[in-house]
């Protein structure tokens, strides 16, 4: 499967005589590309709504991108997904810099930890964690605290010496 991005995918049923004016419908969808963003949107709609594709029109769709590509944030995702033993109801954070990535990375982690499909999956919301008092995981939280420091072990120093009098030393 490709990249995924996010579409803002706005439709309605089609105005007839009896309801010349007809609501419209709007979803954020994350999809590879814009008609996978399409069937998605209908297959959405005609679980939520009286309306069917034949029935029905997109009046647009928009990519959404990032505002601030270069900072990690925080995000919180609502999802629903069908397993071997029914529908089950979730809920996830991930640490990213948008929030197409950070599906990514939830799509990939059901895949490991659930074995579940990408057809199966359904996003119902993604917000950004604004303070750090709204994230509720350790796995995220472990990673907000100030001194953090990755050390890096067994790290071996480069020398120009090609022979050398005893092995070098890589525990610092």
């Amino acid at each position: 499967m490709g990249r995924l991005n996010e579409y803002q995918v706005i439709g309605r049923k089609l105005p007839t005589e009896a309801a010349p004016e007809q609501k419209l419908y709007r979803m954020r969808i994350f999809a590879p590309n814009e008609v996978v963003a399409k069937s998605r949107f209908w297959y959405f709609l005609t679980q939520l709504k009286k309306v069917k594709k034949s029935t029905g029109e997109i009046v647009a769709i928009n990519k959404i991108s990032e505002k601030t590509p270069t900072k990690v944030k925080n995000f919180g995702i609502w999802i629903r997904y069908d397993s071997r033993s029914g529908t089950h109801n979730m809920y996830k954070e991930y640490r990213d810099v948008s929030r197409t990535n950070a599906v990514e990375m939830l799509y990939q982690d059901m895949a490991a930890r659930h074995r579940s499909r990408f057809r199966s999956i359904h996003v119902l919301k993604v917000v950004e964690l604004e303070s750090e008092e709204d994230v509720k995981r350790q796995y995220v939280k472990q990673l907000l605290a100030p001194d953090l420091k990755f050390p890096l072990p067994h790290r071996v120093q480069k020398s120009r010496n090609i022979f050398a009098s005893k092995r070098p030393s890589t525990f610092y």
